[in-house]
């Protein structure tokens, strides 16, 4: 048996993303054997409540006897076949049931494995639906300032100027134009007079909706949504959607942009994270008519393909879980717990000297925590039992869409605790 802790051994030979390998034995990192309900069982036998849901995917927990059975069920059939010119019956009935729910116009779902992907594909239909018309010039994209959408080179081009690697990578990074961040009151009319002074060059607008969730959950009211898909529609620019962290029931209601009214709906939509309920890698990017139909009527391809867009599994799990959202009114429940965590936020964390603002949208929500202790808070709750992730001096606390009232108490009490460790009251 090999003596060393399982931990060492990840650390041995598994290159862990946005990690600093060097520091990782020493940030109470937890090697995962199996799970429970919401909690996640170590190597070692310790219990973790999964309070950021697997990095925001995981909708109802783990182990879902009806999301494993429609595993078990879609492998009696096929495990994959490629989409690439032919069709699958899983995948087909996943889109016929999210047809009916998206907020686009006339929908058509091209597949992905992962959100990144999902933005990738959105900015090359956009590229290319102008091309195909003869339009030139239109290959500009307006982006907003502390924005995250992925980490390929097209997605990274989207994102803010100085987070996650994108200074460091600002040679692969085309140019985008910048409104400001939602932080910033000002910054969708800022936006809207930039799409009607740059109309000519625009292929489309990307924005996050209600969220911006790596920029530390900065929210913006639904308005300033409306008022940008009107000045898109003015100026003849695509909207992009981007709801791969808010889809799924995250934000209280399905799709964030169900929220913000059928005049801010989006003719291109990304999903992602939570379409599988957290069990299988997925994400699709939704096109409106508008968008599709210019394809087929020009009788071009769309250039893009992905080996395992449109999985077989994922798809069938997909589907349950779509349809187990509304069984069980899970919904109702995000509204429930949401208006309890910032009832105790408020009560418990905020008197705290070491605390700052708290922003929670449904199971969205961050905590400002003092300047150099975001990573050590987390660690104390690790090491607590509740597994929570800083961005920066922000902790991020995303559970999952069914957390229950004693898990909601028992995420704040063990923060307030983390955070008050080295923190007097005010």
């Amino acid at each position: 048996m090999d003596e060393r802790s399982w931990a060492e051994r990840d650390a041995a030979v598994v290159w862990h993303g946005f990690t600093d390998m060097a520091a990782y034995l020493g940030h109470c990192p937890v090697v995962v054997e199996r799970a429970e309900g919401h909690e996640l069982i170590g190597t070692d036998g310790r219990r973790y409540l999964d309070a950021i849901s697997s990095l925001w995917v995981n909708t109802m927990g783990h182990r879902v006897p009806e999301l494993d059975q429609a595993v078990r069920d879609q492998l009696e059939l096929v495990a994959h076949s490629t989409l690439l010119g032919h069709g699958n019956r899983a995948v087909v009935e996943l889109a016929e049931a999210l047809a009916g729910v998206v907020p686009v116009h006339d929908p058509h779902f091209l597949f992905a494995s992962d959100g990144a992907s999902a933005v990738e594909q959105a900015l090359k239909l956009a590229f290319q639906f102008w091309a195909l018309q003869g339009v030139r010039g239109r290959t500009t994209y307006l982006a907003f300032g502390a924005a995250y959408h992925g980490d390929t080179v097209g997605a990274l081009s989207l994102g803010a100027d100085d987070g996650f690697g994108a200074g460091l990578f600002s040679p692969l990074r085309f140019p985008v134009l910048r409104a400001p961040g939602f932080d910033d009151p000002a910054c969708f009319d800022v936006a809207c007079r930039m799409v009607d002074a740059n109309a000519g060059r625009l292929a489309a607008v990307v924005v996050e909706p209600l969220v911006q969730g790596a920029a530390g959950m900065q929210m913006a009211a639904p308005e300033g949504f409306v008022a940008l898909a009107d000045a898109c529609r003015a100026a003849d620019v695509l909207l992009v959607h981007d709801e791969v962290a808010t889809g799924f029931g995250r934000t209280g209601t399905l799709f964030a942009t169900e929220q913000c009214g059928r005049r801010a709906r989006p003719d291109l939509l990304c999903l992602g994270k939570g379409i599988t309920g957290g069990y299988l890698p997925m994400a699709v990017t939704v096109a409106a008519g508008r968008i599709f139909d210019a394809f087929t009527g020009a009788g071009a391809a769309f250039a893009h393909g992905h080996s395992y867009g449109g999985n077989s599994l994922a798809a069938a799990v997909a589907l349950r879980h779509l349809r187990l959202l509304g069984e069980r009114d899970v919904l109702a429940n995000v509204a429930a717990r949401s208006a309890q965590l910032a009832a105790l936020l408020a009560e418990r964390v905020a008197p705290l000297a070491g605390a700052g603002a708290a922003r929670v949208k449904g199971l969205m929500c961050g905590v400002d925590v003092a300047a150099g202790t975001g990573r050590a808070v987390c660690d104390r709750a690790v090491a607590a039992g509740v597994l929570l992730r800083p961005i920066g001096d922000t902790v991020i606390v995303v559970p999952p869409l069914t957390i229950t009232a004693a898990e909601i108490e028992r995420i704040v009490d063990v923060l307030a605790g983390a955070i008050g460790q080295r923190s007097a009251p005010r």
